[in-house]
C-alpha cells in the first residue's frame, strides 16, 4: 500500500471507530489509532494483493448467485432451528484451495463466511485450506464441492488466478 494510501486509511479507519464509540474522547482517539494501525498491520498482505476483475460478467452472475445463496441458506438455516428436532449437525471442514492470491483467497473465505449456516474458520495460504465450521454440514463431500465449484470456481474465473 501507498504511504498516502496508508495513512488515508488510517484516518477512515480512526474516523469509523470514533462514529461506533460515539464520541470524540482524546482516549477514545488515540485507542482508534491504534486499533486501525493495528489493522492495517495485520492486512497488509491482501493489500498487497493487485487483483483486476478480468470477466465481468462472470463477476456479476457470481454476485447474484451468492445473493440466491444467501436466501436459500437462511431458509435452510431457519427451517433447521425451528424444527422439533433440531437436525444440526455441525463440523469442521477443510476445503482445498487453488486459489494462491491472498486477496482471491479472502474474499472466498468472506463470502463463505457471509453465507449462513457457514464462517470460515482458518485460512491457511501455505497450505491451501480453508476451514470452515457448517452449522448443517450433513454431506461434507457435497459441501466442499459447491464451494469449490459455485465460488472458487468463478473468482479463478473473474480474477483468471
Amino acid at each position: 500500500m501507498r504511504p498516502g494510501a496508508a495513512a488515508l486509511s488510517l484516518v477512515q479507519l480512526t474516523l469509523f471507530w470514533l462514529l461506533l464509540a460515539n464520541t470524540l474522547d482524546a482516549g477514545q482517539i488515540v485507542l482508534g489509532l491504534v486499533l486501525s494501525a493495528a489493522v492495517l498491520w495485520l492486512t497488509r498482505p491482501f493489500a498487497e494483493s493487485r487483483l483486476r476483475i478480468r470477466r465481468p460478467a462472470v463477476a456479476a452472475k457470481l454476485a447474484g448467485l451468492f445473493l440466491y445463496d444467501i436466501v436459500v441458506a437462511n431458509l435452510a438455516v431457519a427451517r433447521a432451528v425451528l424444527s422439533p428436532g433440531l437436525p444440526i449437525q455441525p463440523r469442521f471442514l477443510r476445503v482445498p484451495l487453488e486459489l494462491t492470491d491472498p486477496g482471491a483467497a479472502a474474499l472466498l473465505a468472506g463470502m463463505v463466511t457471509l453465507t449462513p449456516g457457514t464462517v470460515s474458520v482458518d485460512l491457511d495460504l501455505d497450505a491451501r485450506t480453508l476451514t470452515v465450521h457448517a452449522l448443517l454440514g450433513q454431506d461434507e463431500a457435497a459441501t466442499v464441492d459447491s464451494i469449490k465449484r459455485r465460488y472458487e470456481a468463478r473468482i479463478r474465473e473473474i480474477f483468471q488466478c
